[in-house]
């Protein structure tokens, strides 16, 4: 059995973070899936969440909505 790639931690721990981003804004503000989803990749925090080098996909997803929410207020 071969190791994951760095790239394919990465992907994996970068897509569960949005998924739990998506799922704390339903949870906070009561909106839709669509709408959620639509606030998340807007957000000021996407582009560097989906950049590797800046390895923010190894934060808590709790930690990541924080930094969302600070940057949005």
């Amino acid at each position: 059995m071969t190791q994951p790639s760095h790239q394919q931690i990465a992907t994996y721990l970068t897509d569960y973070a949005i998924s739990e981003l998506v799922r704390y804004v339903i949870e906070d503000t009561g909106c839709t899936l669509e709408q959620a989803m639509e606030m998340v990749y807007n957000s000021s925090l996407m582009p560097a969440l989906q950049d590797e080098e800046n390895e923010l996909y190894i934060q808590s997803p709790a930690y990541l909505y924080e930094m969302m929410n600070a940057a949005t207020t």
